[in-house]
């Protein structure tokens, strides 16, 4: 069923152990790598699988955080790279390369068709350099310097990011660098924070921030002068790391009537949701509102480069407002990055993501609540496109559950699990609240014969880690 990688050992110069070792002394524990008890080393990838250094291969139901959307050493993706590196691979970001032109057109251009909107588009590094400079927009055009965000999101780790993502953690040790954002309950209807139903509570969440405006007293508006001391709003269409969370169909339509009656614009991050993971370009497309801003970046270039930027209105971002040197980085809108851009802008055209997404997300889907009506454990199973969430509880189908929940990740990336005969491993990511969710984002190549394998080896690592538990 699977191609398995031949790995050639000759390369392997060093032993595993023996790099983990050089690992544990040299290298900062200060990413991510050190969440997992056993870190583990890769010597491969392509499609939607990971080889380790014995070539046994491991299903990526994750896909880097949703950054490899077009699956790993995509060829055609791969070819435009090379081909950059042999032409213009380095260029000052003072000078034009048509490949930026064109990457802004397409997704500018893009921008119109869905919103009916004229808007520029700026490129930067990482999606915490694209959330910084829009919050520079934010305060170019309200002077205002607080914001609002929700509880449960993520914009990043660099300064200004940190302070407008809800988890205290980040900020724990290196204190504020700039206005702390004003964090609201995201309509989070598994475990709504005011303890409503989803099918009876009217958006009950949303109108007790609208009782916000209702006094002075309640600290975010004049009401003498109707002026509101916020800027913007700084959502997740999706939430993506607070577990893969969608709202109610009207929540942001609905959202934002509010916002503009205070000139509060709307900020919406797509990085983690963007390119076509809820199957639209844009998750916020699924919920009938314009954004004043969006900020995109991961899946852009399928990970190959660190490419990232924002789109704004055009009263936001015209040369008028924000000119030449308003923000800058040494590598925003590198050609490498913007020519595998401007090529996955146009993959994304002449595929049909829009209808195979959601079929491939529904598919999945019932095939996850074929398992929950096997495992009370199993308390919620939800999606958008190919955005999909497993929360992980107790026996009572409902209480986190992060020991059940990192122990089937650990015996996933452990590669001991097996099928037809043959020895796997299975990469999950958690997130959530609680860091309880198995937030699953698969290649949008995935075929029905993986997600059945992906199936079978999650239900093999449950069932082993229900044993140990």
């Amino acid at each position: 069923m699977i191609p398995r990688q031949k790995v050639n050992k000759k390369l392997l110069k060093t032993p595993e152990s023996e790099l983990l070792a050089l690992e544990a002394k040299y290298c900062s524990w200060g990413d991510t790598v050190h969440y997992s008890k056993n870190p583990k080393i890769f010597s491969q990838a392509e499609g939607n699988f990971l080889y380790d250094r014995e070539g046994v291969p491991y299903l990526d139901l994750q896909m880097w955080y949703s950054a490899a959307n077009f699956g790993y050493r995509n060829p055609r993706l791969n070819e435009v790279l090379k081909r950059q590196i042999d032409t213009l691979p380095q260029l000052a970001c003072q000078y034009l390369h048509e490949e930026k032109i064109n990457l802004a057109v397409k997704i500018s251009q893009r921008m119109e068709i869905a919103f009916e909107e004229k808007g520029r588009v700026h490129f930067n590094v990482g999606g915490s350099a694209a959330i910084e400079d829009s919050l520079k927009l934010v305060r170019n055009h309200t002077g205002k310097n607080l914001v609002f965000s929700f509880m449960g999101g993520y914009h990043g780790r660099t300064l200004a990011a940190s302070a407008i993502t809800s988890s205290y953690r980040y900020r724990e040790r290196f204190g504020h660098f700039s206005d702390r954002s004003c964090f609201i309950p995201y309509p989070y209807c598994f475990r709504c924070p005011y303890e409503k139903r989803k099918e009876s509570c009217g958006l009950y969440c949303l109108k007790q921030f609208e009782r916000l405006f209702e006094s002075e007293y309640y600290g975010v508006l004049n009401t003498k002068s109707n002026k509101c001391e916020f800027g913007a709003f700084y959502v997740e269409a999706v939430q993506g790391t607070g577990g893969y969370i969608v709202p109610p169909k009207d929540y942001f339509s609905k959202l934002k009537e509010i916002l503009n009656r205070y000139k509060i614009l709307l900020v919406d991050d797509e990085v983690q949701m963007g390119f076509y993971r809820t199957g639209k370009l844009w998750a916020i497309e699924h919920f009938n509102v314009i954004p004043d801003i969006i900020v995109f970046g991961k899946a852009l270039t399928n990970g190959l480069n660190p490419l990232s930027g924002i789109w704004a209105k055009e009263e936001l971002i015209s040369p008028a407002v924000f000119g030449a040197g308003s923000t800058h980085s040494t590598f925003s809108s590198n050609p490498l990055g913007t020519a595998v851009g401007l090529e996955t802008m146009k993959l994304i055209e002449e595929s049909n993501f829009a209808l195979d997404i959601p079929e491939k997300g529904a598919y999945l889907v019932a095939r996850l609540k074929e398992l929950q009506k096997k495992y009370r454990q199993i308390g919620d199973v939800d999606n958008l496109g190919l955005a999909v969430r497993v929360e992980i509880c107790e026996a009572d189908g409902f209480t986190p559950s992060k020991e059940l929940t990192d122990k089937i990740e650990e015996i996933g990336l452990s590669g001991k699990l097996t099928a037809g005969g043959k020895k796997y491993g299975l990469i999950l990511d958690v997130g959530g609240y609680y860091k309880n969710v198995f937030t699953l984002a698969p290649s949008f190549y995935i075929s029905e014969s993986e997600m059945n394998l992906g199936i079978e080896l999650f239900e093999q690592a449950f069932a082993k880690a229900l044993k140990k538990s």
